[in-house]
């Protein structure tokens, strides 16, 4: 699904640092929590300033490169000055004008769902595995992602185990009686007068995305642990062994 530009507020945003070099706050809206922000200007942070696990993930990408969600491009800048092949997609037109006008001729328009070529890495950074949505969601994924990768191909993706967030005061743990995995959240994001349609989000901790993916004939690495609960994984089709 390709956002109209009138429900699009990060692609605005990210259209205005672009052209301006400031943006207005980026508000993310969430009934489960607190009203929240995304600084826009991480958006178009340089390699320097980016966390170890984005960097690990970086330095494992190769061949013919897929990097989802890509916003206003800055790991694919980072692997386009290596001379790599990248190709960033979104699905908010004002990001990828955006991209391509910093120089990513590549970028497309296009729903993750909606790639047909393949690739030997797909890169899904800043949580972007959470556009599958639900945990019922995976399997789906996995179909696709088995469609797209080429024979040896990986996914390099970063999530979190949000279950921190609603353990007590006395350690222990109390989950909303949702009926759903905890991980699952609805957003909805505001930029000054632009309000986006509420989406689902998915944070999935290792053991749950480790089941999902052995389901589907996938196996996952944990490639590096980071200090908030976060994780980057490496995810390739069983028989081509673990990553050493």
């Amino acid at each position: 699904m390709i956002l109209p530009v009138e429900k699009d507020p990060m692609g605005r945003a990210i259209l205005d640092f672009w052209q301006h070099g400031h943006a207005a706050r980026l508000e993310v809206i969430s009934p489960m929590f607190d009203d929240d922000e995304i600084p826009v200007d991480t958006l178009f942070r340089e390699y320097a300033e980016m966390p170890e696990v984005e960097k690990v993930a970086l330095s494992k990408a190769r061949g013919k490169i897929l990097d989802v969600g890509a916003g206003a491009g800055c790991h694919s800048l980072f692997l386009q000055s290596k001379g790599m092949d990248v190709t960033p997609i979104d699905i908010s037109p004002n990001s990828v004008s955006v991209m391509r006008e910093r120089g990513l001729a590549q970028a497309e328009c296009v729903d993750f769902f909606d790639v047909t070529d393949r690739f030997d890495t797909v890169l899904m950074l800043m949580n972007g595995i959470g556009i599958v949505g639900t945990t019922d969601a995976l399997d789906r994924f996995f179909t696709h992602l088995d469609k797209i990768l080429a024979p040896d191909g990986q996914l390099l993706c970063d999530s979190s185990d949000i279950s921190y967030v609603f353990q007590t005061d006395n350690g222990t743990m109390y989950f909303p009686d949702t009926g759903r995995y905890y991980g699952e959240l609805t957003y909805k994001m505001r930029y000054r007068d632009i309000v986006g349609e509420s989406f689902n989000w998915l944070y999935i901790d290792a053991d749950t995305l480790r089941e999902a993916a052995l389901r589907n004939g996938f196996v996952v690495d944990i490639l590096k642990e980071g200090e908030h609960y976060d994780y980057l994984a490496r995810i390739s089709r069983a028989e081509q062994g673990r990553d050493e």
